[in-house]
């Protein structure tokens, strides 16, 4: 089995890689090296087959309520629906912890609606939560959302300034990527939130972020730092703003360049000088 390292810091970055992975959860209390352990006998050919009993067999796994069951148009249909009687973020994230059509909400352990001031002028949002986010059930808790707090640090601002969200408020398992159903139910719910948060700026964290909010198809390295006008269903347009989301970063750290320029272009604007 291979030795776990020494330093403190590359035991971390190894922890961080298997959360990243998907890997949340222990099995047991200390590792084991099941190649190293001494194959079984193999069992008498006349053994008699023994019959499993009632209680030792495997419970079904549990079913879907009938929403999560149906076709994705129709569930997409009644978040609109819901989303609409929200006269309040209270009031919309109560209809979203209620709401059963989306099927991650039964796979994951807590619903990450947002996080900050509602009332600031910046709402940030990203994809989907991830390990962290989905433990302590606010979006951007992680190593992600530590170097967005840095990099809202260095244009003045924190999380008592914005308002912090994500299109998918629960997390997918493994962190995968959302599906295009998925995306599509939770729509009208972040749709709703935006509406409802009513801020002066819009940061859209990613390029799925950036594509589903404001409809364009290109990637975010072509996209970021350009404004876009995001409207909401009661008319009003929000200057929007794609940048490269955190997790990104992480991964190539060379291009945090571009995502400070772009933090630095929202400063202009929050300034009026853009």
């Amino acid at each position: 089995m291979q030795d776990l390292p020494s330093d403190r810091d590359a035991l971390q970055a190894l922890l961080d890689f298997h959360v990243e992975a998907g890997v949340d959860l222990a099995l047991d209390e200390t590792p084991h090296n099941r190649f190293a352990e001494p194959k079984p006998e193999p069992a008498q050919a006349k053994a008699p087959a023994l019959k499993a009993s009632p209680a030792s067999a495997p419970s079904p796994p549990r079913a879907l309520p009938k929403a999560a069951a149906s076709a994705p148009e129709e569930v997409a249909g009644m978040a609109r629906e819901q989303a609409r009687q929200a006269q309040s973020l209270e009031e919309l994230e109560a209809i979203l912890a209620g709401f059963d059509g989306c099927a991650l909400k039964f796979s994951a352990k807590n619903l990450a609606f947002a996080d900050g001031n509602p009332e600031g002028r910046v709402m940030l949002v990203g994809e989907a939560p991830g390990a962290d986010e989905d433990r302590i059930g606010k979006p951007f808790m992680g190593r992600s959302g530590q170097l967005l707090d840095r990099m809202l640090a260095t244009i003045g601002l924190d999380r008592s300034q914005v308002y912090v969200a994500n299109i998918v408020p629960w997390r997918p398992p493994g962190n995968r990527t959302p599906t295009p159903q998925e995306i599509a139910i939770c729509k009208p719910f972040i749709a709703r939130q935006i509406e409802l948060a009513s801020p002066e700026f819009l940061l859209c964290l990613g390029g799925p972020a950036a594509q589903n909010l404001l409809g364009i198809k290109d990637g975010i390295l072509r996209t970021r730092g350009r404004w876009f006008g995001y409207k909401t269903e009661d008319g009003r347009e929000v200057k929007a703003l794609p940048t490269l989301h955190p997790a990104y970063l992480l991964r190539q750290p060379l291009q945090k360049r571009l995502g400070w320029r772009d933090f630095q272009a929202l400063r202009r604007a929050l300034d009026g000088r853009e």
